[in-house]
């Protein structure tokens, strides 16, 4: 090992550069979570708790589906910046915000069906359900920013500008954080408050990416005003690429959200509990999510300097910081899971209820860790396919295949459906990637 960091020095510096300030951005991305939670968890019921998740989970499922906008872009464009084809990278910024904004307005006018889903679904009480409809009705007219945003962070990263990543959600979050507090707090205005704040800041983050790429397009002397961007075959390509990687999201999601809907049967304090411990998956991703989102671009920069010597190189630094971040998560939820709890509300039920099930939050670090990192590696490999089926065999099998078998365990049997699926969907695209390398198809 010792070898490994030193014979690779250059490479481990310049992978940790690049995720360096998505890491330290993405700490704001959880602790925006955790002030949502903390702010309405101490207004003193579990219903604003309840209800806010249940609100928030239908729109980061909405948004999260529309990941595929970032990742298909980082990846497009990693390999394009390997080429150094400066035409390819204006003509994908133009068609991915194109895509960006038309998904984003079917959103909002799928929104009155969208709400009654939430109904049926859940199965909460009137109070519950009140303070979700608050919050969505507000929420999803931000969908136009916040897909952009997804596009335009995607850029950034596949021209390898870290720091750009790190500006835009930095401002987002610290401007959501800031509302959030003054909204809900001082205003008394509740969940709305949370979704007021959140909606004002994708607009402001908005307004500061579009000026951030332009600054950066200019830099490289890359011409925005590309001619021929809009070609049916190209737009062809991006949709087949997109489709792919929507399926994947969508799959993930319907795991996540049929966690917190089973979870609102059981009752609002198990409900509210989960989206404590929710909280804790989040502080995972900001490193593991770094690491990763540094892997999609410099695969992805490999890739189109056709490259497999790179490419493999990559993969294993990927990889041992990413098995680095995982156990040093699990010691520290294992220090500290019980104190976090008890910052993040001051119900005495939902404390209880969710120091029960920290011990399957303290070994998610380790069992999710390989996911986290080879969905970036395929995202840079512009593998959307092979990121489809191993999610459809890590959901069937792993989430509700392993559900319908525990389901007496009821949310004992969630947490063990939950985490056999983030293991399995690591150990899936091992598999696949090793097939790739034996049969000399990395840059196919």
């Amino acid at each position: 090992m010792k070898q490994f960091l030193i014979h690779n020095k250059a490479h481990h510096k310049s992978l940790l550069l690049l995720a360096g300030p998505m890491i330290l951005s993405n700490i704001t991305v959880p602790l925006l979570g955790i002030v949502d939670t903390a702010v309405i968890g101490h207004l003193g019921s579990a219903h604003y708790l309840a209800g806010i998740a249940l609100g928030s989970t239908v729109i980061s499922i909405l948004f999260w589906l529309a990941g595929f906008l970032r990742m298909s872009t980082t990846g497009l464009v990693a390999q394009a910046y390997g080429k150094n084809d400066l035409t390819q990278l204006a003509a994908l910024l133009k068609r991915s915000l194109l895509l960006a904004t038309s998904v984003a307005l079917l959103l909002i006018l799928l929104s009155p069906l969208i709400k009654h889903a939430i109904a049926y679904l859940s199965a909460a009480n009137s109070d519950v359900l009140n303070e979700a409809y608050r919050y969505f009705s507000i929420r999803i007219y931000s969908a136009p920013a916040a897909l952009c945003n997804l596009v335009l962070l995607g850029w950034m990263l596949g021209v390898h500008y870290g720091r750009g990543p790190f500006y835009l959600l930095l401002v987002t979050n610290i401007t959501n954080i800031v509302l959030d507090i003054y909204f809900v707090v001082y205003l008394d205005w509740a969940v709305a408050g949370a979704a007021w704040a959140s909606l004002i800041a994708d607009y402001i983050a908005l307004v500061f990416a579009l000026l951030l790429v332009v600054q950066l397009a200019k830099k490289h002397g890359i011409s925005l005003a590309v001619a021929n961007w809009l070609s049916v075959e190209k737009m062809a390509a991006l949709l087949s690429l997109n489709r792919d990687i929507f399926i994947r999201s969508l799959v993930l999601q319907l795991c996540f959200s049929f966690m917190t809907f089973y979870a609102a049967r059981l009752g609002e304090t198990t409900l509210a509990a989960n989206a404590v411990l929710l909280n804790f998956l989040m502080l995972v991703s900001f490193a593991l999510d770094g690491i990763a989102y540094a892997s999609e671009a410099k695969v992805g920069q490999a890739k189109g300097q056709q490259s497999v010597e790179k490419i493999r190189l990559w993969v294993k630094i990927s990889v041992f910081w990413g098995m680095l971040f995982g156990v040093l998560y699990s010691v520290f939820f294992i220090v500290f899971g019980s104190s976090i709890i008890k910052l993040l509300t001051n119900v005495p039920e939902v404390i209880d209820e969710a120091i029960h099930y920290l011990p399957w939050v303290i070994a998610l670090p380790i069992l999710a860790m390989s996911c986290f990192l080879f969905d970036g590696i395929f995202v840079g490999l512009t593998r959307a396919k092979a990121m489809r089926n191993s999610m459809l065999l890590s959901a069937i099998v792993g989430f509700f295949g392993v559900f319908w078998l525990f389901q007496d365990w009821q949310n004992n049997g969630l947490w063990l459906a939950m985490s056999c699926f983030m293991l399995m969907r690591g150990v899936t695209l091992i598999v696949k990637y090793q097939q790739l390398k034996a049969n000399n198809q990395l840059l196919n």
